[in-house]
């Protein structure tokens, strides 16, 4: 039995590669959060349940994907030829699939919405946003196998650069076309569609960081007919194979927190715009913590590329140390700051009174979904798709949704304390898989 080692080189090796996706997953979250503090701040909490409907939705829809990003991510890392082909890939496949998500998406729209359980009043702002948001899927998909692709190579710093300065442009145009010109839910929308298309060109453009002739050589396959090799069966199978896993554990992760969203919404505009804020805080601190994830899952495919179980102990050993240190941070500050963030994000009375009521359960999910987090980086880098599958199957539907039936009669607090078991499951169903592959196999050479 061989468990994780405490070693100072790998700490700052950890945090070398974790800083720079620290800064850009937040900037992802902090985007969100500053269309939930324009829209807060409107006349009426409709708006914001309008955009929290539908930015709950395009979640859905996207994120449902998300296994573009981490199966990429692992496939490259442990790629002994660099990974441009399965970028190529990648990329491929999220176009098609981005194209199709339009076509059968777009005329459910209008029924999706009913089932969130939307006002009358926050409907149509629901519905205007997500006819916009769904425009830029082929892009949106696209950058996850983009940002896959460098996180794999163990760059962080081109999707901090992607990510920053396409949500810098995102938050200008919000204060132009929802302050500015008074296009609401419209403005929202479409500031994230040109951001969507800003970070795509960009992240191919920075492409030639990993080589300055990259698409001479991709167009010399092209024309050599040479662009076979990339579409062999073999390579595919494994492809889908690992996303397969990835995309059954994203659609529950996401049916979850749309259920989420639904719930609020039956409850009424303000617990729902109160909710919104809630969540948008959460994400701050998810994907914060996902940094330390990220840089977990480019280390742990390098190592086992080399077949080092030395190297794949102290990588998990560092990594969940600056993790589990960053966890206590963010509680801390959650804590303190409770007065000046809700002034930061509403000043709607009723929506205030809602946040005051579920924020200490915001306030107790950092150290419980720290080791999901982490534990996922470590089961994506190792490409053990199908533990992080079936532990997400077991909370979401033996633990979260009977939760929720029980907890009824308790409103609010009833569906925030399902999402705190919901939690709990996660985190305690990795960490019962990675003591089983630690003690009972070897993960670098099984």
């Amino acid at each position: 039995m061989q468990y994780p080692q405490i070693d100072n080189k790998n700490l700052g090796r950890v945090w070398n590669l974790a800083w720079p996706m620290i800064l850009s997953n937040i900037s992802v979250p902090l985007l969100g959060a500053v269309d939930t503090a324009i829209l807060g701040h409107l006349s009426s909490p409709e708006y914001l349940s309008g955009v929290a409907i539908g930015a709950s939705v395009m979640s859905m829809l996207l994120w449902a994907f998300g296994f573009l990003r981490m199966g990429t991510t692992g496939l490259v890392a442990r790629s002994q030829t660099g990974g441009v082909e399965w970028l190529l890939r990648a990329l491929l496949l999220a176009l098609v699939l981005g194209v199709l998500l339009i076509l059968l998406a777009y005329p459910l729209l209008e029924h999706i919405i009913i089932w969130m359980n939307a006002s009358s009043e926050a409907s149509p702002h629901a519905l205007a946003y997500l006819q916009i948001r769904l425009i830029s899927a082929p892009v949106a998909l696209a950058n996850f196998a983009i940002l896959g692709f460098f996180i794999g190579r163990q760059d962080s710093r081109a999707p901090l650069y992607i990510l920053l300065t396409a949500n810098l442009l995102n938050i200008g145009m919000d204060f132009l076309l929802i302050v500015g010109f008074g296009l609401g839910a419209k403005g929202a929308a479409i500031a994230t569609v040109c951001a969507d298309v800003f970070s795509f060109l960009m992240g191919l453009t920075l492409l030639i960081r990993v080589n300055k002739n990259i698409w001479q050589a991709i167009l010399a396959y092209l024309h050599n007919r040479q662009i076979l090799p990339w579409i062999e069966w073999g390579p595919w199978l494994e492809l889908v194979h690992i996303n397969t896993d990835l995309f059954v554990r994203t659609c529950l992760l996401l049916l979850t927190l749309t259920f989420f969203t639904a719930q609020g919404a039956a409850q009424g505009d303000s617990v729902l715009a109160a909710n919104a804020i809630l969540l948008q805080l959460l994400m701050i601190t998810s994907y914060a913590l996902d940094g330390f994830a990220h840089a977990t899952e480019a280390l742990v495919g390098e190592s086992i590329g080399k077949k080092s179980n030395k190297l794949f102990h102290e990588t998990v050993s560092a990594a969940g140390i600056w993790a589990l240190g960053s966890a206590l941070s963010l509680t801390v500050l959650l804590i303190l700051g409770k007065p000046f963030i809700i002034a930061l994000f509403t000043d709607i009375d009723s929506v205030i009174e809602q946040i005051n009521s579920a924020y200490w359960w915001l306030c107790a999910l950092p150290l419980l979904a720290v080791w999901s987090y982490q534990l996922d980086g470590v089961f994506i880098g190792a490409a053990k798709s199908r533990q992080m599958r079936d532990t997400m199957l077991i909370a979401t539907i033996f633990i979260f949704f009977p939760c929720w039936w029980l907890t009824q009669s308790w409103g609010n607090h009833g569906i925030w304390f399902s999402l705190f078991l919901w939690m709990s499951a996660r985190s305690i169903g990795l960490i019962f898989y990675y003591h089983y592959y630690t003690v009972t196999k070897s993960w670098v050479c099984e």
